[in-house]
């Protein structure tokens, strides 16, 4: 088996969004009279790390240690998600709990294997004064342990622009990579970052371009190295695999080795925790994105937003993906 036993003691700091994930599974047999949707009924429920959260815990099913950074609200969700990182072994004590804040949820409604709704609750509002301060220092104290900087963006606030753009200074400051999953259409507010994951469309957006014009993948990679804002840039591509964009080297393309896609759910948090992984391990961007690619496609072939397992990882290598 492919040995990965050097991304054992790497530590990543992660700072982001963080969200509880709660799914609600159950099983359709009839339509509503009241309106034309379906019945479900509820058979059992279960609540998962998400976003940042789960950036994490794909860290930790890697075999890495992650130090996870971000903001909860004093409610019961915030407790849940607490308890579900307790739960697979990542500490919550590095979490900022704020007054008067939600904690992030999307609640996922399942029937059949088949995602048929999601209900959110949160806020996008930018992070009070005294808890950006708050995060900023707990990053500062961090950051003398960590191998890498993994900062994952689900624009619900934590990453507003008084903690982005200090942490990435004190990262850079330090020599520490950092690794950016970003959103919004404005990427020079991550300028100092090592590398890029941004998907297609967002990549697309933030460059000004249409989605679906030819070679959109390279026209945007190749935007965002001439801009000099960024050395490396990954773009993922859903079923088209993802391609890796250096300055001064002609870009790299994998494609998707998912045989079959059932759920695409965190398969973002799945390339850029690897991703993290191999770097932190000494992994050059190209044998990270090679790898980050095949995790990627073990997890869309799953339900939910899953962690892909190190050994998981090592089998899919062995035959050859």
């Amino acid at each position: 088996m492919t040995n990965l036993d050097i991304f054992e003691s790497r530590k990543v700091l992660i700072l982001g969004d963080v969200m509880l994930d709660r799914y609600w599974w159950g099983t359709v047999n009839r339509i509503s009279p009241e309106a034309p949707v379906p019945v479900i009924r509820l058979e059992k429920t279960t609540a998962a790390p998400g976003g940042a959260a789960n950036v994490a815990a794909n860290v930790k099913s890697l075999g890495a240690e992650p130090i996870l950074l971000g903001v909860i609200g004093r409610d019961d969700e915030g407790s849940l998600l607490a308890d579900a990182l307790t739960s697979i072994g990542i500490s919550a004590e590095h979490l900022s709990v704020a007054n008067g804040r939600p904690t992030s949820v999307k609640t996922r409604i399942i029937a059949h294997s088949q995602q048929v709704a999601r209900v959110d609750r949160e806020t996008t509002d930018a992070l009070a004064v005294e808890t950006a301060k708050n995060l900023i220092s707990t990053f500062e104290s961090a950051l003398d342990f960590a191998d890498v900087v993994l900062v994952s963006d689900y624009a619900k606030g934590a990453l507003c622009d008084s903690v982005l753009r200090p942490v990435i200074s004190l990262a850079e400051a330090r020599g520490v990579p950092v690794l950016v999953d970003p959103k919004g259409k404005d990427f020079k507010k991550y300028r100092g970052a090592t590398i890029l994951t941004p998907n297609r469309r967002e990549a697309a957006e933030a460059c000004k371009l249409d989605e679906h014009e030819p070679n959109v993948t390279y026209l945007a990679g190749n935007m965002l190295l001439a801009e000099n804002w960024f050395a490396n840039v990954l773009i993922t591509e859903s079923e088209n695999g993802m391609t890796l964009f250096t300055r001064g080297d002609g870009p790299v393309h994998y494609d998707a080795i998912a045989h079959e896609v059932y759920d695409v759910t965190g398969a973002g948090d799945t390339v850029i925790a690897t991703l993290a992984v191999g770097i932190a391990a000494g992994m050059d961007f190209a044998e990270s994105a090679r790898i980050a690619n095949v995790a990627a496609g073990i997890a869309v072939g799953q339900i939910g937003a899953v962690s892909v397992r190190r050994d998981q990882l090592s089998a899919a290598l062995d035959r050859g993906l």
